[in-house]
């Protein structure tokens, strides 16, 4: 919840709202009495937002917005939801950009807008605590001074990403590392054959290796956040973070499970419940694949998105 109204929901107001979006927004957002969402990936659009479906379209007073949205994390609660759309007007998108990603804009859809319809989405088996939902966009109203005035394509949406991307390098770091923890802490209290497991050989080669991929986490998130507090983080170095530490994180919260034994899959243990937390974040904000290919393509100047 927290990472999509931060780095999300305020991200895109801050970087490309009006001064009287931000005067209106972002405080009350910042004190927490306004919850953001961000809605931009839909049904058939995921790994592929360029293509979105999702129409604004002009009118005399504002934008009405048809088309249905999916994972939208806040939506039901939110107080104000972004919403990237692909903007149907003549005299506002050049030719050239009509069918492609440069005719995508965001608007901001406040809570209780007529046409707006958040539906929660039950039955998930990993983020179970977040709040994700579809959107039912149904000739929905929104006047002009709701639209965001500097997002214009698809590049301004990815920005906006790459924010959250690098929260999670950090976050499932930390994740790694709980998981750690408690197969260590286990590891020396389970005594199996006279002695701690921990004693034997192949435990603790599984936490040696574990432990090298907590490290390497930590290590690189730090070096990516040096990077941004320079101002010389580049979006493949978030994603190569991500791509990465999701990676270990995954691997250390399995192999930790095993050290556990049979009480590794009680929700009294930590691990088998990051792990499943972490299935999602190998997917949202990016998957493992298009992170490695954003990655190849900084490597060989060569686009394998496009053939």
């Amino acid at each position: 919840m927290v990472s999509v109204h931060t780095h999300l929901a305020q991200s895109a107001i801050r970087f490309f709202g009006s001064p009287d979006q931000q005067a209106t927004y972002l405080p009350r957002m910042e004190r927490g009495e306004t919850i953001g969402a961000f809605s931009l990936t839909e049904p058939a659009h995921g790994s592929d937002p360029g293509g979105l479906e999702v129409t604004a379209t002009r009118t005399a007073s504002g934008y009405v917005l048809n088309g249905h949205k999916k994972w939208a994390t806040n939506a039901t609660f939110a107080g104000v939801t972004v919403v990237w759309a692909r903007l149907i007007d003549n005299d506002e998108v050049s030719p050239a950009d009509r069918d492609g990603a440069g005719a995508i804009r965001a608007f901001l859809v406040d809570a209780g807008a007529p046409g707006f319809r958040p539906v929660a989405i039950h039955r998930k088996l990993s983020f179970r605590m977040s709040a994700s939902s579809e959107i039912f966009l149904e000739n929905c109203e929104i006047p002009l001074k709701n639209r965001l005035p500097g997002a214009r394509g698809l590049g301004h949406a990815l920005k906006c990403l790459n924010e959250a991307r690098y929260g999670i390098v950090w976050g499932v770091a930390g994740a790694a590392e709980a998981c750690f923890e408690e197969a260590l802490a286990y590891g020396s209290s389970r005594i199996q054959f006279g002695r701690p497991i921990s004693g034997f050989q192949m435990t603790q080669s599984k936490l040696a290796t574990m432990y090298a991929a907590v490290v390497r986490s930590k290590l690189l998130a730090l070096h990516l956040g040096r990077l941004k507090e320079r101002g010389a983080l580049h979006h493949t170095d978030v994603s190569l973070g991500k791509l990465n530490n999701v990676r270990d994180a995954l691997d250390v919260a399995r192999t930790a499970r095993t050290i556990l034994g049979g009480i590794g899959i009680l929700d009294t243990t930590v691990s088998l419940r990051h792990a499943a937390n972490l299935e999602s974040e190998l997917t949202y904000e990016g998957t493992d694949e298009v992170h490695a290919l954003i990655i190849g393509r900084h490597l060989t100047g060569l686009d394998a998105f496009r053939g």
